[in-house]
């Protein structure tokens, strides 16, 4: 997975419980693409102590992700969508029995 689509996804699902400091300096490295510099001026901090933070909370959030899978969990059910909408577009109107039979099989595997 692309890095900066892990650290969103990563984000969107736990980013609620890193501190209100971690996730405004998480959301402008990550999410608004501020550079260190400017988020070190602007937060009295130094330019190592934001990388340091960010580091930090990547890795905080990768742990959340290895004990609870919500990502990974969210990917596989986005994925049997689409195999569905897949599905739904390629079958003619005579296989409908047959689909609903593979659908009925893709939704068990949730």
């Amino acid at each position: 997975m692309e890095k900066i689509l892990e650290q969103t996804l990563l984000y969107d699902f736990y980013g609620e419980l890193l501190t209100e400091h971690q996730k405004q300096i998480y959301e402008d490295v990550v999410l608004n693409d501020y550079s260190f510099s400017e988020i070190a001026g602007e937060c009295g901090i130094s330019r190592q102590g934001v990388h340091d933070l960010v580091k930090r909370c990547n890795r905080i959030l990768k742990e959340y992700e290895a004990k609870l899978h919500l990502v990974e969990r969210f990917l596989t059910v986005k994925g049997r969508i689409e195999e569905i909408e897949r599905s739904l577009r390629d079958t003619e109107e005579p296989d409908r029995e047959q689909l609903i039979r593979q659908l009925q099989d893709i939704l068990e595997n949730l």
